[in-house]
């Protein structure tokens, strides 16, 4: 069986997604894709990958909601979500991390860089909860 980890790319640009799914099935990674907003939610819900990438400028349902809608559900909330768009003032990148996003990584992208957020978030992501954790039980 193929254990591979299974990543969503939300992107309405077809070239984008070709260059990222290339780059990602290089690096050992299982990617799906979606063009839209709206089918990019009904994908992550129906097959709750181990990440998203995620474009903020999306047809149907922009990209800041789409995260939103995840992370303040607690079925899907764990799975890490990068925000990934051309939109990088501070305040995109605010709304970005409001919204709940676990990363922002900025168009046109460095492939390394793009490869180095995904495995952090994915090794933090399976890591066993903390023995040292600063929260007490009472």
């Amino acid at each position: 069986m193929d254990n591979k980890p299974r990543i969503l790319l939300i992107e309405d640009e077809k070239g984008m997604v070709e260059a990222v799914r290339l780059r990602l099935e290089a690096n050992g990674y299982e990617v799906m894709t979606s063009g839209d907003g709206e089918e990019g939610l009904i994908k992550a819900r129906s097959e709750k990958p181990d990440l998203i990438i995620l474009d903020v400028m999306l047809p149907t349902l922009d990209g800041l909601k789409v995260c939103r809608m995840l992370k303040f559900d607690e079925n899907y909330n764990d799975i890490p979500v990068v925000m990934f768009t051309a939109k990088t003032q501070e305040e995109d990148v605010a709304c970005g991390k409001e919204v709940g996003a676990d990363a922002y990584v900025k168009k046109p992208f460095k492939s390394e860089e793009l490869l180095k957020v995904i495995g952090d978030l994915l090794a933090k992501k399976n890591q066993p909860p903390s023995q040292n954790d600063t929260t007490a039980s009472i």
